[in-house]
């Protein structure tokens, strides 16, 4: 009867034991699959955040550069509106020396700048010429413009029609100095060519 009883109590505490020895072991594994399974901290290099960064810099200033492109004017200036552009005198009438005049491509040109003139004294209509002091700009002649010459460019003392290309060989033979004395009336159409041209008398 006393041996039963130590049999059924050392049953026992194996029993108790190998309890305990689970009771570890599940613990155990059940702290190593939760440190498994915990994700690891993300860390961001900083070679990543300054990359990021000059890149929005360098948007930032590409898109500055395209804004003031799309500011700045793309119309070049009109070069009709310089000082002594024929397109100044469209229009109107002048007063005007002539230093040279040709032909090129089938339209006359004529070197000119605006001059002043005065009645001369006599019997006959002449005048005196003040030339002019600034520089020569050229103009063209338009098709058909209508050209009366008087002595001593043309052969009389009063205003007589020439050819533009008789005016042109007219002023070929004449040297600078001479062509210094002489002064024209000059009529200007709306895109500033001659179309009508009259040397005055001069004694």
């Amino acid at each position: 009867m006393l041996i039963s009883r130590r049999r059924s109590a050392a049953g026992a505490t194996a029993l108790a034991l190998a309890a305990l020895v689970l009771t570890a072991c599940s613990e155990g594994g059940a702290q190593n699959r939760a440190d498994t399974s915990a994700p690891a901290a993300v860390t961001t290099p900083a070679t990543s955040t300054a990359s990021t960064t000059a890149t929005a810099s360098v948007s930032v200033s590409v898109s500055a550069s395209a804004s003031a492109s799309a500011a700045a004017p793309t119309t070049a200036p009109d070069p009709t509106a310089a000082a002594g552009a024929p397109g100044r005198w469209a229009d109107t009438k002048q007063f005007m020396q002539i230093t040279d005049a040709w032909i090129s491509d089938g339209r006359t040109y004529l070197s000119v700048r605006t001059a002043r003139k005065q009645p001369a004294t006599g019997d006959i209509e002449a005048w005196l010429i003040i030339p002019g002091r600034g520089p020569y700009s050229t103009v063209s002649m338009a098709t058909g413009s209508r050209i009366l010459l008087s002595v001593p460019l043309g052969d009389n003392s009063v205003p007589y029609p020439y050819s533009q290309a008789e005016f042109v060989r007219r002023m070929k033979r004449q040297s600078p100095t001479f062509l210094e004395g002489l002064g024209f009336d000059l009529t200007f159409d709306g895109n500033g060519r001659v179309t009508r041209l009259q040397s005055l008398y001069t004694p």
